[in-house]
């Protein structure tokens, strides 16, 4: 089904001078009014929106060479699996030290054997025109999903280790006390992939949708293509979060967030 989908003519944006111009103004729009809220990311946007443009230049050189090889394909798949799983492991770790690299787990256990079984079956064509767009779907759902959870537990740990010290002290292990804590701020990170799916077609048209109706492929494709993606990314995002859940009971993803719990305030 995906590979049946022919490259169309359809643009959704003319690429012209004026797309620069506008992509400039939006993002230092997005620059001030994170300034005058006060929201402290001002610089944060920044960078994210120029980072956003140098990949997506770079993207946009090597994609066409790349997909036409399984393995130079495999080889940029590998890569978008290791930039996130350092994101996502960043973004849950305080401090020093290679405990980030645990993201790996939830990520990589939610993502490769969907995709795996994906290309077993046949569903997805074993070319880099179609593994590469899917795989990128999926990991940048697992990524989503595990920032979010390993942000909402480190925030936790550090909000309410009173409660975990208390259980402990009642003769809860370790893992029973944290995930005691954690589990429900955590599983909130489902949300953004629980509203797209309730929303699709009503409030939003993804991705997904809307590049497959501009290659010129049927709505109802689209639509097919469209549930697809959506069903694998609940299933993707629910095992990440699991994961991220027990390797925060080990005291593992965000350890380090707890080292310090107990200095002054």
């Amino acid at each position: 089904m995906i590979e049946q989908i022919a490259a169309g003519n359809q643009q959704l944006l003319t690429v012209r001078p004026a797309l620069g111009v506008s992509v400039v103004l939006l993002l230092a729009a997005a620059v001030a009014v994170a300034g005058w809220g006060r929201l402290g990311q001002g610089r944060a946007v920044l960078r994210a929106g120029l980072r956003a443009v140098v990949q997506l230049a770079a993207v946009a050189f090597v994609i066409a060479w790349v997909v036409r090889s399984l393995l130079w394909s495999s080889v940029f798949v590998a890569l978008m699996f290791a930039v996130a799983v350092r994101t996502a492991g960043r973004r849950a770790q305080r401090g020093p030290g290679w405990d980030w690299a645990w993201a790996a787990l939830p990520i990589g256990v939610g993502v490769f054997p969907v995709l795996g079984l994906l290309l077993a079956s046949g569903l997805l064509p074993a070319k880099g025109i179609s593994v590469i767009p899917v795989a990128g779907i999926l990991i940048g759902g697992a990524l989503t999903a595990t920032s979010l959870a390993g942000s909402r537990a480190d925030s936790e740990l550090q909000q309410r280790y009173g409660e975990v010290e208390a259980a402990l002290a009642l003769g809860f292990l370790p893992r029973e006390a944290r995930l005691m804590v954690v589990r429900r701020a955590t599983a909130t990170a489902l949300v953004p992939a629980l509203d797209q799916t309730r929303t699709v077609g009503l409030v939003t048209l993804p991705g997904a949708f809307v590049g497959v109706l501009l290659g010129g492929a049927s709505a109802l494709s689209a639509g097919a293509v469209q549930l697809f993606v959506l069903i694998a990314l609940l299933l993707v995002e629910s095992v990440a979060v699991v994961l991220v859940l027990e390797l925060v009971g080990r005291g593992r993803l965000v350890r380090r967030a707890e080292d310090g719990l107990h200095a002054p305030m």
